[in-house]
Formats: structure tokens, C-alpha cells, sequence
């Protein structure tokens, strides 16, 4: 049986609290520092407060310490890292290699750190795409690696075959980095924000020129590099198949209605899973949610949807068969939002809409005016005809429209849209000397549910009629609490006495408090004792600075293990340096990979992308691989 876990971001405790309604099995959050969105801190105070809650569900909350660390920021990480256990966090993403060398060192320094409590996830960022990878970050300690989200399902399946012990978790849903995550530069060089330190100034979404060599421009400020939405809810079976256990939706900068949204969408789907494989897979945390909308996955952000290189293939000489040229989304970096129809008829104040859409008052509809997105705030709404707060002057009838800010489903969001439940069987019973009531939290679950008991101690005394309808009333009222009575059992006799209807409320209040916070969910064998018994797997694009090493720490980690390390590129920008790794490659999606049955191309390469200012980067593509390297500087 192979449990599956739905991982929703947080950007603060209300979106934790709303991701663990609708249906998380799991929700990772930021704390002030250290995170890779440094835009989406939270408190000690706050994350403590989250695990109390989802540990009422057995749902699990983890950290994110992913990015690089300086020399003077260990002794605060490592504070941190014991408050963060204190809090009951049950697990770590890290990309620092330091947090691993810092817990022996630290254990004899004045900070006391203990690992054996926490789980330590291999961050995305640590550029996890192969077995070898995998299987030496779990050498070291890592119970679970997140895994690029360029891989493939042959890909994902492989890795699982070849390093079974350990746990996968998979990007589903949400924005894309074109780069390898871990492995982009570019935002560092040109503004000095490193995407390794949760500063990105998302270079990718600007618009950039394609020039060849020769300086003759093939594509003018156009949005190169801006991927499309990654969105992999039909897929959810595949990747179990896979190996996949961990479901990950991507948005820790993302409000509380995309929370809800999306988190509700998947676990409908992963429900469904379970109840079609029963024998196969089961969701790793208890409850049972209650929805008030039906989700729609359109009507949040998103800039169009991609399952990427899902189901690419290698062929037998390498070669990345099955990819699609509509991964990027060229035109506009901005959500698109929903096709709600085509302009029918324009008028001097309004315009007619062909669609079946309905729309309300403070929509937001956008259209294309050449290749630029343009919107629009509707004002006014009669029946299918729209009166805009402006008129905008480049429609025209028979364009296309697209509603991306749904005010009506935005409105239902923000109230109450689901609600969660631990669905329990209640059995009142008689004892020598007074009555016990059993709470067992396992109606449903293949695993042995828990089971709560307590005692009321009261001398019986017979009532006149029985009491049946009024034990039922009292017991049941669980109201606030995580528990919601499926069924509830009277044994034998035990309601022909009178109890106190006092009695009754104090019995139940006693079994329905909480039980005390758990401690973290204990990490893997792996995760107590670092093992350098594998080699870190170099070699091609993925040493030297690549390795992001800015710490001592860090330094002494790669030594010891013999791997010649260079300051990383947040430290000392090395010349020449490459400053993204795509596996979205513009030759290919322009129609120019001979590879791929394209078209031989005219243009005389290196090909560079060139930004507003003047400023230009060298592509590379690197067939052999399937990848497109972008570089420091154009080389003439």
C-alpha cells in the first residue's frame, strides 16, 4: 500500500489552515529567513500554530531552508532549525549542503543541534535530475528528494527503480523556472538578487530580441524565456506508477483563494485515485473534506497550463522524443485566464460578447492586440454586453477574449469553501463502577485507527424512562473540535440509568480534546548518521560554482568528500559563466531542430537574447543533452 501525499505551499497560517481544509496531506512554509521566497516569511509562533493544526489530521508541515547560506548566517540557521523542531515541524528542505557538515559541528559548539527528529528533504534547488544524484543525496541523509520538474515519467520511473528506499516528490502544479532550478545566475548578474538566496527578479518573464550572429534580429521583444503553468492533474496515476509519492503545487507567494482552489482540485482527484485502487493507494493523512464550490483550476492564475516533458521519451540514440513547441508562452508573461468568447459587436460605450459566459460587474477580460495582452475592468454587465470603466481602443470584432479575474468566483473563495472532518464511531458502555466511552478515529482507514477512551466514575442510578435520545445528543455535540460521529454505539444496558446531562458534556469534552502535539515524524535510518559512501556524481554542467557552495561549512562538506569546489556565483562571478541550463530550447520551438524533422535554419549562430538595454546572452544548444545553455556574454 503506497501512501500519497497532496503538498500545497503556504504563504502565511491562513493559507496553511486553508490548504489542510481542502484536502493537504502536507503544506511547506517559509519561515523569516532561509526560504527560497524571501517575500514569504513567517514566525516560529505562526509555523507552531500550523503544525498543532495539521497534526490534528495526521497532515505533516515542512520547512523551507533552501537557500544558500554566508559564513555569517550559520549560527542564526542553525537556531532556527532548533526552534523549528521545538515547533513540531516534521521535516526540512534544504539546498545548503552546510545544514548537513553544521550538525556535527554545531553539537559541540554553544548551539546543541539534534537531527534525529526532523526529516530532511533534498530541495529542488540542489538539482536533482538523475539516479546517481539521487542515490548519493540519500547516502548523505535526505529521506526525500524533490525532483527537477524537467524529468520525465521514464525519467521519475527510473530513478525510483534504481533507488527504491527513497521517498519522490514531484512538482504538479503552478509557475515554471525555464532553468534547471538551482542552476539560473541570471537575475544575480544583472541585478545582484540571487534566485539561490529567494531574491529572483524573474528575468525569464521580460521580453528579450533573438539575434543571430551576423546581428540581424529573427524575433523582437518577445517573451523568450516565459514559460507556460505547469498543470499534471491528469497525470496523478502515472506519476504514482512512477514512483511518486509527494504531489507538490507550487505558489508560496500565491493568496489564499489559489490556495483553496487548487488544493481542492487535486485532492479530488487523488480521492478518486484511491477509490478506484483501493489495494494500491491510500492519501497520507486522515479526514474527510466536505466542499461548498467546485473548483476550476481556469479561473486562478495562470498563464496557460503544460504538462512539459511529462511523456518525452529518449530514443535509442538519446535524442528527447515527444517534446511540444507550446511550452513557452511568447506573447505574454501575464495570466490569460479563461476563453469566455469572441467579440460579437462593438458600440461607442459596449461591446456584445459571443460566448456562454456570464459575467459580473468588476470582471477583469483581456484580449490580444497584436501580441500584446491588453485588459479591461467591466463596469457594467447586461445580460451577454459588456460596458467597459474605459473603452479600450484596440478591439475588434471577432477577437478573442479571456476572463482572468472572475469576480464572482473570487467573492464565493473568500467565504467558507470546505470543511474537514475526522469521521469517528462513538461506543458508550457500561463498567463496575460508572460508564466508559471509547472514541475510535479509524472508521475507514485501512491502517488501525487510534483510539481514545475515558472514564465517567458516577454512582448509576436507574432512570424512569430510558435514556437513549439524550446520551446520543450529549456525546455527539462535537461542534468545533476535528471529529465529526459517523456512529455511535450503546451497549448492552447502559442507557436505562440517569446521567447528569453535565456529566455527559464533561465525559465528552474530555475525549475530544486534543492529544498532545506529536513529535516530528522521526526521519529516516539515513537521515541520523552521514554516510559518504557514494561519489558525488560531477562532470558535464554540474561542478565547480555550480554547486552554490557560499559557507565554509559547505567547503569542508564537498573536501572531505574529494570534489574540488569554487566560491559560488553569489560570491565571485566567475568570466564566461553560464548563467541558465534549459531543457526549453528555442531552436526546437521555433521549428529548427533537424533533430526533430525542423527545418534547417538560415541564421548563422551563436544566437543571443538581448534585453532593452543592449545588454545580450549567448544560447548554446547542446543537442547531445536536449538542453540550451544561456551565457554571460555574447563571444563575437
Amino acid at each position: 500500500m503506497k501512501k500519497l501525499e497532496l503538498l500545497a505551499p503556504a504563504k502565511n497560517l491562513e493559507c496553511g489552515i486553508a490548504a489542510i481544509d481542502h484536502g493537504a496531506d502536507a503544506v511547506y512554509i517559509g519561515a523569516l529567513r532561509f526560504g527560497a521566497r524571501a517575500a514569504a516569511g513567517n514566525s516560529v509562533e505562526d509555523i507552531a500554530a500550523l503544525c498543532r493544526y495539521a497534526h490534528q489530521f495526521d497532515a505533516k508541515v515542512y520547512v523551507t531552508t533552501n537557500t544558500i547560506l554566508f559564513d555569517d548566517e550559520l549560527d542564526d540557521t542553525f537556531r532556527l532549525i532548533e526552534e523549528l523542531k521545538a515547533a513540531g515541524v516534521d521535516a526540512l528542505l534544504v539546498q545548503d549542503m552546510a545544514i548537513l557538515q553544521g550538525v556535527q559541528e554545531f553539537r559541540s559548539s554553544g548551539v546543541q543541534t539534534n537531527d534525529s527528529g526532523l526529516s530532511l528533504h533534498a530541495s529542488t534547488q540542489a538539482d536533482n535530475r538523475s539516479a546517481e544524484k539521487v542515490a548519493w543525496l540519500a547516502s548523505q541523509g535526505f529521506s526525500r528528494v524533490v525532483l527537477a520538474r524537467e524529468l520525465s515519467l521514464e525519467e521519475i520511473r527510473e530513478i525510483h527503480e534504481r533507488v527504491p528506499e527513497v521517498e519522490l516528490e514531484v512538482f504538479v502544479h503552478g509557475a515554471l523556472c525555464v532553468s534547471y532550478s538551482g542552476q539560473c545566475y541570471l537575475s544575480q548578474h544583472c541585478f545582484g538578487r540571487s534566485a539561490n538566496r529567494g531574491e529572483c527578479a524573474q528575468m525569464c518573464r521580460m521580453k528579450y530580441d533573438l539575434v543571430d550572429a551576423d546581428g540581424r534580429e529573427i524575433g523582437r521583444q518577445r517573451h523568450f524565456l516565459s514559460l507556460k503553468d505547469l498543470c499534471r492533474i491528469d497525470d496523478l496515476e502515472a506519476l504514482a506508477d512512477a514512483g511518486a509519492v509527494s504531489f507538490k503545487i507550487e505558489g508560496r507567494l500565491k493568496d489564499v483563494g489559489y490556495v483553496k482552489n487548487v488544493v481542492a482540485a487535486y485532492s479530488q482527484r487523488l480521492d478518486a485515485l484511491c477509490r478506484k485502487r483501493p489495494d494500491d493507494f491510500q492519501r497520507d493523512s486522515r479526514g474527510r473534506v466536505n466542499y461548498f464550490f467546485t473548483p476550476n483550476l481556469k479561473k486562478t492564475f495562470n498563464r496557460g497550463f503544460t504538462d512539459y516533458f511529462l511523456h518525452c521519451r529518449r530514443d535509442n540514440k538519446g535524442v528527447l522524443q515527444g517534446r511540444q513547441a507550446d511550452i513557452v508562452s511568447l506573447d505574454t508573461p501575464k495570466a490569460l485566464g479563461e476563453y469566455v468568447g469572441r467579440v460579437k459587436e462593438i458600440r461607442r460605450e459596449s461591446l456584445t460578447v459571443a460566448g456562454t459566459a456570464a459575467f459580473a460587474n468588476g470582471d477583469g477580460v483581456c484580449f490580444f492586440e497584436g501580441k500584446e495582452l491588453v485588459g479591461f475592468r467591466v463596469n457594467r454587465v447586461e445580460g451577454n454586453r459588456l460596458f467597459p470603466l474605459k473603452m479600450p481602443e484596440g478591439l475588434r470584432t471577432g477577437m478573442s477574449l479571456y476572463r482572468n479575474h472572475d469576480i464572482a468566483f473570487e467573492k464565493m473563495l473568500s467565504g467558507k469553501t470546505a470543511e474537514r472532518k475526522i469521521p469517528v464511531k462513538m461506543t458508550f458502555r457500561e463498567i463496575p463502577d460508572g460508564f466508559e466511552l471509547l472514541l475510535d478515529e479509524g472508521i475507514g482507514m485501512k491502517d488501525e485507527g487510534k483510539c481514545r477512551k475515558e472514564v465517567l466514575k458516577i454512582e448509576k442510578t436507574l432512570a424512569e424512562k430510558p435514556q437513549r435520545e439524550n446520551i446520543i445528543r450529549q456525546l455527539t455535540k462535537l461542534g468545533n473540535t476535528p471529529f465529526v460521529c459517523d456512529e455511535i454505539v450503546i451497549e448492552g444496558d447502559a442507557d436505562k440509568y440517569f446521567i447528569p446531562s453535565s456529566q455527559l458534556t464533561e465525559l465528552r469534552r474530555r475525549i475530544e480534546r486534543p492529544t498532545p502535539n506529536p513529535s516530528p515524524r522521526e526521519g529516516s535510518q539515513a537521515s541520523k548518521t552521514i554516510r559518504n559512501n557514494l561519489p558525488l556524481p560531477t562532470g558535464g554542467n554540474r561542478g565547480g560554482f555550480l554547486l552554490n557552495v557560499s559557507n565554509r561549512l559547505a567547503r569542508e562538506f564537498y573536501e572531505q568528500q574529494g570534489v574540488a569546489v569554487e566560491p559560488a556565483f553569489e560570491l565571485k562571478e566567475p568570466p564566461q559563466a553560464m548563467l541558465m541550463q534549459c531543457r526549453h530550447c528555442l531552436r526546437y520551438t521555433m521549428g529548427y531542430c533537424t533533430k526533430h524533422g525542423g527545418q534547417k535554419p538560415a541564421w548563422r549562430e551563436p544566437l543571443s537574447l538581448r534585453l532593452a538595454d543592449g545588454r545580450a546572452f549567448r544560447l548554446e544548444f547542446d543537442c547531445k543533452n536536449c538542453q540550451m545553455n544561456i551565457y554571460l556574454k555574447v563571444k563575437r
